[in-house]
């Protein structure tokens, strides 16, 4: 899939697994202060994904410009009719740019073709761009409560939308 930016997404392929735990636990531990156990998360999601996905219903989308990967985002099943997204990550130098919004379309079209009803996500209040990102696209906010996780307070939110 191609973007007029040339901005392009592709599905998983080797070595994509690793750079999103790596910037996930990098970009985190910058930005929020997260401790080694949210990479642990990162890498229980992945390996999870790798060894269990179905490609008729869960998919990776990685996103790529000039030989340099700018994000990902991931659907996954939860249940037969609820998929789950997981793993939403833009590059710093790619944000404001409008692939946040066309990464989560992506994810949700897909969601759509795969015949889930709903999609829901975890994430925590303080990624305030992310949540007015998902809040634009139709999700609401269903839960939401602090939590000590990572080595940090936070505030888990859970966010869901009918498709």
């Amino acid at each position: 899939m191609d973007s007029a930016a040339g901005i392009t997404l592709h599905d998983l392929a080797i070595g994509d697994a690793g750079w999103i735990i790596a910037r996930h636990a990098e970009l985190y531990a910058a930005d929020e202060g997260f401790d080694a156990t949210f990479e642990a998360l990162v890498a229980e999601v992945m390996a999870a994904y790798i060894r269990n996905h179905d490609p008729t219903r869960e998919r990776a989308f990685i996103a790529w410009k000039g030989g340099r990967r700018l994000g990902s985002i991931i659907c996954v099943r939860q249940s037969d009719d609820v998929a789950k997204l997981r793993l939403f990550l833009l590059e710093p130098a790619a944000r404001g740019l409008g692939l946040g919004r066309a990464l989560l379309r992506a994810n949700m079209d897909f969601a759509r073709a795969a015949r889930y009803s709903r999609m829901v996500l975890w994430t925590h209040e303080s990624h305030r761009a992310a949540c007015a990102l998902y809040a634009r696209a139709g999700f609401s906010l269903a839960e939401s409560h602090p939590v000590r996780s990572f080595g940090v307070d936070l505030v888990e939110q859970t966010w869901a939308i009918d498709l």
